[in-house]
């Protein structure tokens, strides 16, 4: 079964932050640290896998991906402080 990832890039710690849905969070995250996907990644560096979650619906993953891009800064640093607090790449574990 397909599963959808909404995902949190940052620059570094309290860096430039990004906020996206892929159904492929291997293959997309590994396109942002390549600076293959033209843009506001790549001009700002924002390269780092710092938060995500997994939905089993598209649908879902959307949405939740629209209320995290309308969310205020200090409430997206609080969801990564509490879920990755040493802001680790996450991105080295999810690929083993």
């Amino acid at each position: 079964m397909r599963s959808y990832h909404v995902y949190m890039l940052a620059s570094q710690r309290n860096g430039t932050l990004y906020v996206g849905v892929t159904g492929d969070l291997s293959r997309r995250v590994w396109e942002h640290q390549e600076g293959l996907t033209p843009g506001f990644t790549s001009k700002y560096g924002v390269v780092r896998l710092v938060w995500y979650e997994e939905y089993p619906d598209v649908g879902d993953a959307i949405r939740r991906e629209k209320s995290l891009k309308r969310w205020r800064r200090a409430w997206k640093l609080r969801l990564i402080e509490e879920n990755n607090p040493p802001w680790l790449d996450l991105y080295e574990t999810w690929n083993g």
